[in-house]
């Protein structure tokens, strides 16, 4: 038998559907996203900030529960500057990194560590006279790249351009991956939130486990958290969607719950405790 929800009914109240998690919370693992989940989608990615009715909670959170942890594809030590919570985990690059509570010092999958050159040359040599001009804005996550282009004075032409980057990473042999208005360029490697969440539990024996997401990315958590349940090394899950204009279609079918956005992500945290 799977440990999954059924699909929430409008009627059911969110304490209802979070109570497989919320009974037991030293039993349990709480794991967020934080762009469009914890912290709301802002023009310029490096203005994104965790709200501080939604931080708050979130301390709260870790002090009762046994994993909390944020999973984001930025790098672990940019989440934690953004979440500004020391006592809790952080996974990075989508999978790729994990900064434990309290310490400095981020640990790097050694096979994303080797690439981390090669993708910062392509980088380099992707950001070009034109992408700048169209204010395609590039981001450096070590073996990860990124190419954002929402806020640019022509989306459509900025789109266009990041096209042809994609184009050019795959014929030189790199992974593109596109999320809400950007591209990332990743090595060849696997690489997925899915991994992330199995290496951080897989350090701890937790009977239940809640992931919240709002991008594609978060899928691949959904199903790595399922494919723990299905191996009997967790024996619940819950998988939140955060709805929104952008929001991907599939998320929200294969989530067990929706919330509306980031405010609705912070009903949820209330919730939990």
């Amino acid at each position: 038998m799977r440990g999954i929800l059924d699909a929430v009914s409008p009627a059911a109240t969110l304490l209802e559907a979070l109570q497989p998690i919320r009974s037991n919370p030293r039993d349990a693992a709480v794991l967020l996203d934080i762009d469009g989940t914890l912290a709301p989608i802002v023009r310029h990615s490096a203005d994104a900030q965790v709200p501080e009715a939604t931080r708050t909670l979130l301390i709260e959170i870790a002090r009762r529960y046994r994993i909390v942890a944020c999973v984001s594809g930025r790098r672990a030590v940019t989440a934690r500057q953004i979440v500004a919570i020391g006592t809790i985990a952080y996974v990075g690059n989508h999978g790729g990194e994990l900064l434990r509570p309290g310490s400095t010092s981020v640990e790097v999958d050694p096979q994303l560590a080797d690439w981390t050159e090669r993708v910062r040359r392509f980088a380099t040599t992707a950001a070009t006279a034109e992408v700048q001009r169209a204010r395609v804005r590039s981001e450096d996550k070590g073996a990860v790249a990124a190419f954002h282009w929402r806020g640019a004075p022509d989306e459509q032409s900025a789109a266009a351009l990041v096209e042809q980057i994609a184009l050019s990473a795959q014929q030189q042999g790199f992974v593109v991956h596109w999320g809400r208005k950007v591209l990332e360029v990743r090595p060849p490697v696997a690489l997925h939130k899915g991994l992330g969440v199995a290496t951080l539990l897989g350090e701890s024996v937790v009977a239940g486990a809640l992931y919240v997401g709002d991008d594609t990315t978060d899928l691949d958590a959904f199903r790595g958290l399922r494919e723990l349940v299905d191996a009997g090394t967790l024996a619940r899950a819950i998988c939140v969607a955060v709805d929104s204009e952008e929001a991907p279609a599939e998320l929200s079918r294969e989530a067990d719950l929706t919330v509306a956005g980031t405010d609705g992500v912070r009903e949820l945290l209330g919730a939990l405790l």
